[in-house]
């Protein structure tokens, strides 16, 4: 009996350890990373280089809140970055081209990113498609069509809208601000709110969530224009930073996202994860390995090798809860 119960104490501080790591691990990574490239770069640490870091990571903050929520509901759209691309591409043409004006072009753009959310809600919704198909077939379809507008050209922006780019507070760019008070809205949507509970229930099961009686084909319908608004938010923003629409925007952009949200904690099994901390967690620690590669003067290519190990790390961690919980359980009732 004593060696027994010695077993089950040991056990359990093993598995509390392994839920301890998942839990807050990666919050030590990532004071890890700042740690290392702190030491072996010279300006890493600067103020100057960190606010342009943040500065850097708004658009895929934006981007990666609104698939967020998709992800939740155990769903997943990977045309966000095509969804920008043409959002931002219309939006540029009509001021460069049809003399818009650029507050009524830039609000045309949210409206063709939610435009471009629902025809993804309606393949998935109505005809009944699987999401990553979905999406896979939109994003090739979306680029297309941008590139069919702009004839894979660069489209500059008007030298009146780019002066948004330079308004700060206390030195920091105006659009930090903004991406930071969309995560906190997605955030407070998933937690305060019923269509956040409905989705989250969704995510934890979509034939459960029909049997309570919930809405489910409105809600997910709903989610991915939510979805497609903000990559259209996400894709403004980064076409502001520019200064211009070019042919290779966007590209790579919806596993940015994907990487971020997974990595920052948001279960791909649905039903599970912080919007707040998933995003900013997730999207700080790409953009700090990316400028800290950058300042080491690493091969360009180091970046995707980087970011993939990350991201199989994240995946299976995010694999490994499910059992951790049940073990967990069991030994509660032992």
């Amino acid at each position: 009996m004593t060696n027994t119960a010695a077993q089950a104490s040991l056990a359990a501080g093993s598995t509390g350890l392994r839920h301890l790591v998942l839990r807050y691990g990666f919050h030590v990574v990532i004071f890890a990373i700042f740690v290392f490239f702190s030491l072996a770069t010279q300006h890493f640490h600067e103020i100057g280089n960190l606010i342009s870091l943040i500065h850097a990571m708004s658009p895929l903050m934006v981007i990666a809140s609104g698939l967020a929520l998709v992800v939740i509901a155990g769903q997943l759209d990977i045309s966000v970055g095509s969804t920008a691309f043409l959002s931002s591409t219309v939006g540029a043409i009509l001021m460069v081209r049809y003399g818009v004006n650029p507050l009524l072009a830039c609000l045309i753009v949210l409206v063709m990113g939610a435009l471009l959310g629902a025809i993804n809600g309606f393949i998935v919704v109505v005809m009944g498609v699987n999401p990553l198909i979905a999406t896979l077939g939109t994003m090739i379809a979306f680029r297309g069509a941008a590139l069919q507008l702009t004839a894979a050209r660069t489209i500059d922006l008007p030298d009146g809208i780019l002066q948004v780019n330079e308004l700060n507070i206390a030195s920091i760019p105006i659009d930090v601000f903004v991406a930071l008070m969309i995560v906190i809205a997605m955030h407070l949507v998933h937690r305060s709110t019923t269509f956040g509970r409905h989705i989250t229930a969704i995510g934890n099961g979509t034939e459960l969530a029909q049997r309570i009686g919930l809405p489910v084909r409105r809600l997910v319908f709903c989610n991915f224009v939510l979805c497609g608004l903000l990559a259209g938010a996400g894709g403004l923003m980064s076409t502001l930073q520019i200064g211009s629409v070019t042919a290779y925007m966007g590209i790579g952009l919806e596993f940015n996202a994907v990487a971020a949200v997974v990595v920052g904690g948001i279960s791909l099994f649905g039903g599970r994860g912080s919007v707040l901390q998933g995003v900013i967690l997730g999207a700080l620690a790409f953009e700090m390995i990316r400028n800290g590669l950058n300042h080491l003067g690493a091969n360009p290519y180091a970046y995707r090798l980087v970011s993939g190990t990350v991201i199989f790390i994240a995946m299976y961690a995010d694999a490994l809860k499910p059992s951790l919980k049940k073990t967990s359980s069991i030994l509660e009732r032992t």
